[in-house]
């Protein structure tokens, strides 16, 4: 069997969760995708999910049904595109992939938490600074402290690094979520539609 090398894993690890964010945007089931591709529902969610690993075989079918490049559905940069295309890193079991490039201030990344049959047993870190997270896809679990909350999709949070911290999967599926992170006193200026969808810890 061949070897896959780290950025080859990273990218295949970012395909189940675009995956299920582009058969969500375009409003379909599960159901909807089997009956139009011919792969099965089982196969499909655990493709979506991270446990089953994406081939040509499967993708071939999802492209023609999305309609998209394959390119798109496993990120890979286009040839000739001017854009800068910055590559993933894998650290803690978890894909960080950088937004931005700034040698200073806030940092932006996508993060992908991977899927897990087992789940982690939460090991909360410290560290200097000030993060603020959005929930894209998945069930986040944050461990804040004495606090141990759930965020659906479309929740955000911000918090003081200094607190012990841990991220992590609340149901064991993937998660998919963007984060600027900050120097110590920088915070992200959010403006929440509901308290729900904000849960700011004062730092």
């Amino acid at each position: 069997m061949a070897r896959v090398d780290g950025e080859t894993e990273d990218v295949l690890d970012a395909v189940g969760p675009r995956l299920r964010a582009l058969r969500r945007e375009r409003g379909l089931t599960l159901a909807d995708l089997a009956d139009t591709t011919g792969v099965s529902e089982s196969t499909l969610s655990r493709l979506e999910s991270g446990q089953r690993r994406a081939t040509l075989e499967l993708l071939l079918p999802l492209s023609r049904t999305y309609d998209v490049p394959l390119d798109d559905l496993v990120g890979a940069p286009r040839t000739g595109d001017p854009r800068i295309h910055l590559k993933p890193l894998r650290r803690f079991g978890m894909v960080f992939i950088p937004l931005s490039r700034r040698p200073g201030g806030t940092q932006a990344f996508k993060m992908i938490i991977p899927a897990r049959p087992e789940p982690l047993q939460p090991t909360p870190q410290t560290h200097e600074g000030f993060e603020w997270l959005y929930v894209l896809n998945g069930r986040l679990r944050l461990v804040l402290g004495d606090r141990d909350l759930t965020l659906p999709p479309g929740d955000a949070a911000e918090f003081d690094t200094s607190l012990p911290h841990w991220l992590g999967s609340a149901d064991g599926g993937a998660v998919e979520l963007l984060i600027l992170f900050g120097l110590q006193g920088v915070r992200a200026h959010v403006r929440a539609g509901s308290q729900r969808s904000s849960h700011g810890i004062p730092g």
